[in-house]
């Protein structure tokens, strides 16, 4: 069903689209935050509690 979804010419088109409706500017900030917050999401999980990462080996080894 999505096979050809992703080819270059589509997201060309849509690349334009966004420019027209959001402007170069913008386009760039929307961008950068996107980056932000992407980049601040793998943080978030890479700096899990260790309590967390303990509990759950402990219900393992109490089964």
């Amino acid at each position: 069903m999505f096979e050809g979804l992703f080819q270059p010419m589509h997201l060309l088109v849509i690349l334009v689209i966004a420019m027209l409706v959001f402007g170069p500017k913008r386009l760039g900030d929307i961008g950068k935050g996107l980056g932000e917050g992407i980049r601040s999401f793998k943080k978030g999980l890479a700096d899990e509690p260790p309590e967390k990462k303990q509990s759950g080996q402990n219900t393992k080894q109490a089964s």
